[in-house]
């Protein structure tokens, strides 16, 4: 994360107000961090690739010269030796291993745990007058500059993690949720599972109906819009308490799930029972007089006609079916009213006690470890960076050993159950740890990680598919060629396509690229991709937040959305996009010509990847005037995105790649990547 050096700081428009900065202690410190290291089976430790530097370990020969350096930089470890086949001298740090030919630069202070990046620093204090150029690493040998490329084979996948970042955003302060734990996510899921299969039985023993499908998931999106407190899963400080959104969907299921019948026969079927299941309900409830007659009248009509008439159609019996309901379900609902909001509040309430069942069990580990609880902190001072993961303000405890095997295509990881993965996004997990993981660069924390990610999403979506599913690979591709697409909004390390994203968790995706959740991202300018999982509480106050940025951004920006085209009704969200005043341009791609990514393309085999799409996709460009000139929707660059969504597109690219592999020549390196 650096600082934009050619850009001034703009006062906020939106209360993201700056104060003056605090004064900075220019006095050089070392700081002495505790680290505390895990106890790690190295048999189950994953292969890395330790690059070789030289010189490897401690000088044994060579001339002394400590008398040579200021002593900050005996501090830090460095020491002066002579090199005798180079005949000229060369830095060494004792505490690094790090070999220099110029004299090293002296670090300025700052504290690992509150600033572990170093962002709030002053200059460098450079010794010995100004350098131009960075100090270049010594090496075995110089001489062959002409030598033939060395070969270097680099990830290769269905996604681009070479990709950089185009995105600046204003900093944010540390984060005050503590790291993942493997027990505690155990403890976390559990709790989890049990509150989901609660509701389950709340809405069988209450109201006779079987849970609406994927509602509890939306349950928890929608309540995270508006949750603020800190447990990264359940709900656990909302207002309103009683959830629109699980409201909503109970009262669509009742008295029956209505469902869309194939053949006139189910039709029929389906009108009996709605209406057998409408005056039951009536009648076992606390309803008014009034309530009772209109619905038991309706009902006993509607037998009548099943029985006298003869030769009805298809249309006939849902026509009669759309009459019946909308003369019994404003009854019904008053009648249950009561019951399904008790419903939401006990769901609600349960989540809360078991959110503060979780952090203090948390905070017990973390005191076993010797670790104070944390404290949030204020932002002294505004300034705009690039995007950067989340950061935590707390070290990590010492995490248990995990049992690590490679089956064929997969990967298993076991503490306690045992959670599995594709072995490609194994990999790709591998690379994003370390190009994001600043604390653990020696990969001893990284399986415990990876197992609290993987039980993480196994327990937040369930069983459920259509809240994660992404867009195609080829899509994404177009994207960033053709509007400099470099971030996306709404991802997670399993299916993420660029290495800078939002995902819904700080805690568990900080590690491998996640700047947290969106409408928590401050974005100043960039090109952004949305496509967000259906819950219309959430895409709404995407849409909300987006306008605020593009309001407030006085540099080019730009948000793609993706949203799927219902119009029986359509959502808010939807709606909303189409009226901004920020709209460039719309197009919609129809159903069944083009295909999503599989939710759970992390497990599922390669054959299984791709889902044809049932409805139609929505695509509006929300772009400010900077960001309209500058990433426009050109007829030729829409043109080229709608092709994209050809279904076969991706199939085509695995092949055209497997046929002919990229070959790349960078600082004298050839890179092949092989997919």
């Amino acid at each position: 994360m650096n600082d934009i050096g050619n850009k001034q700081d703009i006062p906020s428009t939106s209360g993201w107000d700056s104060v003056d900065p605090v004064p900075i202690n220019h006095e050089i410190l070392v700081p002495t961090p505790i680290k505390i290291t895990p106890q790690i089976n190295m048999e189950h430790t994953p292969h890395q690739l330790v690059m070789p530097q030289t010189p490897h370990g401690i000088p044994l020969t060579g001339i002394f010269m400590e008398h040579d350096l200021p002593p900050e930089l005996l501090q830090q470890g460095w020491r002066k030796f002579w090199s005798k086949r180079e005949n000229r001298p060369y830095f060494w740090n004792r505490l690094t291993g790090e070999s220099l030919w110029e004299m090293p630069v002296i670090k300025p202070q700052f504290d690992p745990i509150t600033d572990p990046l170093g962002i709030c620093v002053p200059g460098t204090q450079v010794v010995n007058g100004p350098v131009v150029q960075t100090p270049t690493k010594r090496r075995a040998s110089e001489d062959n500059v002409n030598s033939p490329a060395v070969k270097k084979f680099i990830l290769a996948g269905p996604w681009d993690l070479e990709i950089n970042t185009n995105v600046i955003i204003y900093e944010r302060p540390l984060s005050i949720i503590p790291h993942p734990h493997p027990a505690i996510e155990t403890y976390r899921c559990s709790l989890m599972a049990k509150l989901r299969l609660c509701y389950e039985d709340l809405c069988h023993s209450r109201e006779s109906i079987d849970a609406p499908k994927d509602s509890f998931n939306r349950w928890l999106m929608e309540r995270k819009v508006v949750d603020c407190g800190s447990e990264p899963l359940l709900p656990s400080l909302c207002f309103p308490e009683v959830s629109h959104s699980m409201y909503k969907e109970i009262m669509n299921d009742i008295p029956i799930k209505l469902v869309r019948p194939k053949f006139t026969g189910d039709a029929r079927k389906q009108l009996s029972r709605y209406a057998e299941a409408a005056k039951k309900m009536i009648e076992s409830r606390d309803a008014s007089p009034e309530s009772r007659k209109v619905v038991k009248w309706n009902a006993e009509d509607t037998f009548q006609w099943l029985r006298r008439t003869v030769g009805a159609t298809y249309d006939d019996f849902q026509d009669r079916l759309g009459h019946l309901k909308r003369q019994c379900q404003p009854h019904l609902a008053e009648a249950v009213k009561a019951s399904v909001e008790g419903i939401c509040l006990k769901i609600y309430h349960l989540s809360q006690e078991h959110a503060k069942k979780i952090k203090e069990k948390h905070y017990e580990l973390l005191k076993e470890n010797g670790i104070p609880e944390p404290v949030s902190q204020h932002m002294t001072t505004v300034r705009k960076v690039w995007s950067y993961p989340v950061q935590f303000s707390m070290p990590s405890p010492r995490l248990p050993q995990i049992d690590f095997l490679q089956e064929r295509d997969q990967t298993l990881l076991r503490y306690q159950e045992t959670v599995q993965i594709n072995t490609t996004h194994f990999q790709k997990l591998e690379q994003l740890y370390r190009i994001h993981c600043f604390d653990d660069k020696k990969f001893e924390l990284f399986l415990p990680r990876v197992w609290c990610l993987l039980k993480r999403y196994n327990a937040y979506l369930g069983n459920s598919e259509s809240t994660q599913a992404a867009l195609p690979i080829t899509v994404l591709e177009c994207l960033n060629k053709m509007f400099g697409v470099t971030f996306e909004c709404f991802a997670s390390p399993l299916n993420c396509y660029f290495k800078q994203y939002c995902s819904a968790f700080s805690d568990t995706d900080s590690y491998f690229g996640s700047n947290g959740p969106i409408l928590e991202l401050k974005a100043v300018t960039g090109s952004f991709q949305a496509n967000p999982p259906y819950c219309e509480e959430l895409m709404e106050a995407m849409v909300n937040h987006f306008e605020r940025l593009l309001t407030d951004s006085l540099e080019p920006l730009s948000f793609i959305v993706t949203l799927p085209e219902l119009r029986e009704p359509a959502p808010t969200a939807l709606l909303k996009l189409e009226a901004s005043h920020f709209k460039r341009k719309q197009v919609v791609v129809p159903a069944f010509e083009h295909e999503y990514r599989h939710g759970f393309q992390h497990i599922v085999a390669k054959s299984e990847l791709n889902v044809r799409s049932s409805h139609g996709t929505l695509v509006v460009w929300l772009q400010n005037n900077l960001g309209y000139q500058k990433w426009g929707p050109t007829e030729e660059r829409v043109e080229a995105l709608l092709e994209a969504f050809r279904p076969g597109r991706e199939r085509e690219r695995d092949r055209q790649e497997l046929l002919s592999p990229q070959r790349t020549v960078e600082n004298n390196v050839e890179k092949v990547i092989i997919p």
